[in-house]
């Protein structure tokens, strides 16, 4: 076997990190398929990473410099996208905004590599000097949290919302209270629920998987709506649909078996967000 250096190198390193995220992602246990196409996953499904920026007060303008001047452009450039920027205004007095960015990566390989080639990049460097040069004693943000997610078989791809319309956005996260509960309703999705969320006005734009991230094990997914009434009215026929509650009368489906917790967040885009 060739020697590519030593063990401490930075190209081993690089290497292990490379192939350990790789790894990681390609290796979510197999789940139930119902068509042709979900057979030659993992290979053509998407894969999306959401960032959850806790912004110091008076921030979100650097954030969004960065994110529309420097991030976005350099991502186009790698060939990576859309991105997604949705703000989630803070509580009165709890300080600055929450606001969520979403990556669409084609590849495994992409997700693994995208610090490493964003820190090569003069362009995304010189644009985002602003916000990458923050000062500790004068930082942009609280904290990121980040985790990554592996499209399930019965949505591969993400479906982008037209942007030239008005549009809010529904981020909800399924914790379930153990693997094979989680796994029981990703199948529930892949099976049998999406095609009602589809009837009854609930648009999906991304189902993932949780491969890294908190509270896991999770089903993380986003849904668009033209405004808050049709997120509400949409809601409203999906508990109403008769296939609905035969699905959800099925033992093994049923909510407390295999739902422990619901995230739900309404999110609103940028100007700039791609989504």
């Amino acid at each position: 076997m060739p020697n590519d250096g030593p063990p401490h190198s930075p190209m081993k390193r690089r290497a292990f990190v490379k192939s350990s995220v790789a790894a990681c992602l390609t290796g979510a246990v197999a789940l139930p398929r119902t068509n042709a196409a979900a057979e030659a996953e993992p290979h053509v499904r998407e894969y999306y990473e959401l960032r959850t920026y806790t912004l110091k007060e008076g921030k979100q303008a650097i954030l969004d410099d960065y994110l529309s001047k420097a991030f976005i452009p350099a991502l186009g450039r790698l060939g990576i996208g859309p991105v997604g920027v949705f703000s989630e205004k803070a509580d009165a007095g709890a300080g600055g905004a929450t606001v969520y960015v979403l990556i669409v990566f084609g590849s495994s390989d992409q997700a693994a590599t995208l610090s490493e080639r964003l820190a090569a990049d003069e362009e995304h460097q010189k644009a985002g000097a602003d916000y990458l040069a923050a000062a500790a004693s004068d930082p942009v943000y609280e904290r990121i949290e980040i985790s990554l997610h592996g499209a399930i078989h019965a949505m591969p791809k993400l479906e982008k919302p037209d942007t030239a319309k008005p549009r809010l956005l529904n981020l909800r996260i399924y914790e379930s209270p153990s693997e094979r509960a989680g796994r029981k309703k990703i199948e529930m999705f892949n099976e049998h629920e999406l095609p009602i969320f589809r009837r009854v006005g609930l648009n999906p734009v991304f189902f993932g998987e949780t491969l890294i991230g908190s509270k896991m094990p999770n089903l993380t997914y986003m849904l668009v709506f033209p405004d808050d009434g049709e997120r509400r009215a949409a809601w409203g026929r999906f508990g109403a649909d008769d296939d609905w509650k035969k699905l959800k009368a099925v033992p093994e489906y049923a909510d407390k078996e295999i739902v422990s917790h619901i995230t739900n967040k309404i999110l609103m885009p940028a100007p700039y967000s791609e989504i």
